[in-house]
């Protein structure tokens, strides 16, 4: 097993709006105001949109498949990526459990950090259940970054 996910405090932020910790692994940023980051408020709806079916409302997990704000603070954000673009499947004599891989659908792909960053925020405690109260603009840059991955810039 990789190393757990340190202290996820905002140090520094790119470009794009989208905040690391000290180890440059994507993070969240509260504003004072308890606005979240554009990547946080955006892993919220992107989570919603693909994760939700199997991992439950708000990583909270579901009879199908864990919890994956319980799962967060013990994985590392590259055990994370590698198992969202490569899939995993668990074998006991039980049960078989299967993540599919979503490497190739650019919905999730071109979200990945964002999705992190939400869900690193419910592991923490920091970001509540629900549709977030409010959020910091996105950045022309990350609007431009986003239409590149999804392949609309041309």
């Amino acid at each position: 097993m990789a190393e757990a996910p340190g202290d996820p405090t905002a140090v520094k932020d790119d470009d794009l709006g989208k905040w690391t910790d000290a180890k440059g692994d994507p993070t969240y940023k509260i504003e004072p105001d308890g606005n979240l980051d554009w990547f946080a408020y955006s892993g919220f709806r992107r989570y919603h949109s693909e994760c939700h079916v199997c991992h439950g409302p708000d990583a909270e997990g579901s009879s199908y498949a864990p919890a994956l704000k319980n799962s967060l603070k013990t994985m590392s954000y590259a055990e994370f990526v590698g198992t969202v673009v490569a899939g995993r499947q668990n074998v006991t004599t039980s049960q078989t459990s299967v993540m599919p891989a979503f490497g190739d659908n650019k919905n999730v792909m071109c979200y990945l950090d964002d999705i992190y960053i939400y869900i690193r925020g419910r592991s923490t405690g920091a970001i509540p259940r629900g549709r977030p109260a409010g959020r910091v603009d996105k950045t022309d840059k990350a609007t431009a970054s986003e239409k590149e991955c999804l392949g609309l810039d041309k």
